[in-house]
């Protein structure tokens, strides 16, 4: 039994002791992370390739613009090493109409056992249904931020898997007809009329018993100033991968753009994903909870266009899906 007057000095030295082996842990993470080689993301490039696809013009399944786009993503994957599949699928729309969809898959170093899933939604909303205008609400959204910024966001870490692949497999999946929900004015609860694209790959994946570790969905990630909240959904049925993303996020000092509070709940791509696939898979998504919608003043209006999409954002989430993705 130790004697009273010694407890002092041993607790003492306890302290130093864990405060050294803190010490020590935090360096060996640090010098295991310098020892990484992490490719650069280039915001420049993705701003590039957001650019070309809302130069097709709104990317509404049935059009030659949706035609012209599937076949300039498919080809952007096999130019990057990518192997491709296109999973045609004709999706019955929420009120009726036949929609010809397709979603884009590419898969790096299929071989590889262990796979991490990022997406996308390709497609573009086929009317500016919260546009103030009324006179606007019959047109086709163009769909720079909403659509086409997350997936060039994956072109340019396609770019950068063909040049230095990381140790895992990863499948990127541009999903289309996300957008194709009911109108605002729906006069019924439609949520299931939405990323109708996400709900046939679920049930049919492109391979038989595909699996992956966890997946990652990027929506709307370009916007000036855009903020990011752990997502209700996401926190749901993959914590940890939220806390993964977030904290290395913060860690490189874009903690203003990944804000570490509770998001809504959106229904977007991963809920399916989770629901249907299994597969534990979080959303990247604007969240701005000052506005009326919870996304930005041009979501869904005439507005969705290039002057606002932000290269600092761009940066902000491409680099740290690099680092997340590289350190596995």
């Amino acid at each position: 039994m130790l004697r009273p007057q010694y407890l002092p000095c041993i607790l003492l030295l306890c302290i130093l002791l864990c405060n050294c082996g803190a010490s020590a842990s935090r360096k060996t993470e640090a010098s295991e992370t310098e020892q990484l080689s992490f490719p650069s993301f280039s915001a420049d490039s993705a701003y590039v390739f957001i650019e070309r696809q809302v130069a097709f013009g709104p990317r509404v399944p049935n059009t030659t613009a949706h035609k012209r786009c599937a076949a300039y993503l498919s080809k952007e994957l096999k130019r990057f090493g990518a192997e491709v599949f296109e999973q045609a699928a004709e999706l019955k729309a929420f009120d009726g109409t036949k929609l010809q969809a397709v979603n884009i898959i590419g898969s790096f170093n299929p071989t590889q056992s262990k796979r991490i899933l990022l997406c996308a939604h390709w497609d573009s909303r086929p009317w500016c249904d919260h546009d103030p205008e009324p006179q606007n609400r019959k047109q086709a959204v163009s769909g720079a931020n909403d659509g086409a910024s997350g997936v060039g966001v994956l072109l340019e870490i396609a770019r950068l898997i063909g040049k230095q692949p990381p140790s895992v497999g990863i499948d990127m999946i541009f999903f289309d007809a996300e957008d194709y929900g009911a109108p605002q004015d729906a006069k019924t609860d439609m949520q299931d009329s939405w990323c109708l694209g996400s709900q046939y790959w679920a049930k049919h994946p492109h391979r038989n018993g595909y699996r992956a570790s966890y997946g990652i969905l990027l929506d709307m990630v370009a916007a000036p100033g855009a903020t990011f909240y752990r997502e209700q959904i996401s926190e749901y049925f993959a914590p940890n991968i939220v806390e993964k993303v977030w904290k290395e996020a913060q860690r490189l000092g874009f903690g203003h753009y990944f804000v570490n509070k509770k998001g809504g709940a959106i229904t977007d791509d991963h809920l399916y994903v989770n629901r249907i696939s299994g597969i534990p898979c979080i959303d990247i998504i604007q969240f701005d909870p000052q506005s009326q919608s919870g996304f930005g003043h041009y979501w869904h209006t005439v507005n969705d266009t290039m002057e606002n999409i932000d290269k600092a954002t761009l940066h902000a989430v491409g680099s740290t899906l690099i680092h997340v993705l590289y350190k596995e």
